[in-house]
């Protein structure tokens, strides 16, 4: 079985990041369910959205994010069955090429770069399974789409969802 596996919200906790790098920088109490269902930019003031949407280009952003609880031993057992592709749209933001790598590196070295893909859109994998957070990448998947709970998502029901790394593993091992 082929299976992608997206970075950002799915291994790599990138709205937690927002919300932190928000609440240093205005002194405010912004939690993930003040979120449900909204980005992180739509849940501050009009005039601190953009600070939250310039996040993504800050040199260190990508390379800092915290790892999803419970994804690291998920997919240590899940590529030792399958083949495990990381597939992120990296291109979107250049700097994170490297960030994304170095983070990869890190945290999931038992994934090799051969199994890495940052790409610009996601319409092109074929495979199995996706795992991802973002409805215009599952959808026009033709595998398996799963989505991966983020605040942001949580109103979207068109997907089988996984709310856990251990939801994935009761999926799929």
């Amino acid at each position: 079985m082929t299976i992608f596996v997206d970075m950002d919200e799915v291994i790599a906790d990138a709205f937690g990041a927002h919300l932190d790098l928000y609440n240093e920088e205005f002194n405010a109490q912004l939690k993930r369910e003040d979120c449900y269902g909204r980005e992180a930019w739509q849940c501050v003031p009009e005039e601190h959205q953009q600070s939250i949407r310039d996040h993504t280009w800050r040199d260190g952003f990508f390379k800092n994010l915290q790892v999803i609880p419970d994804s690291q031993e998920v997919l240590f057992e899940l590529s030792k069955k399958h083949d495990v592709y990381i597939a992120s749209a990296a291109m979107e933001f250049p700097q994170s090429l490297r960030e994304k790598s170095d983070w990869l590196d890190e945290f999931f070295p038992f994934i090799p770069w051969q199994y890495r893909i940052l790409c610009g859109n996601k319409h092109v994998l074929k495979g199995d399974v996706l795992i991802d957070d973002r409805s215009k990448n599952l959808g026009p998947f033709e595998g398996r789409s799963i989505m991966f709970t983020s605040p942001h998502n949580t109103n979207v029901t068109l997907f089988e969802r996984a709310n856990t790394w251990k939801d994935i593993a009761d999926k799929l091992l």
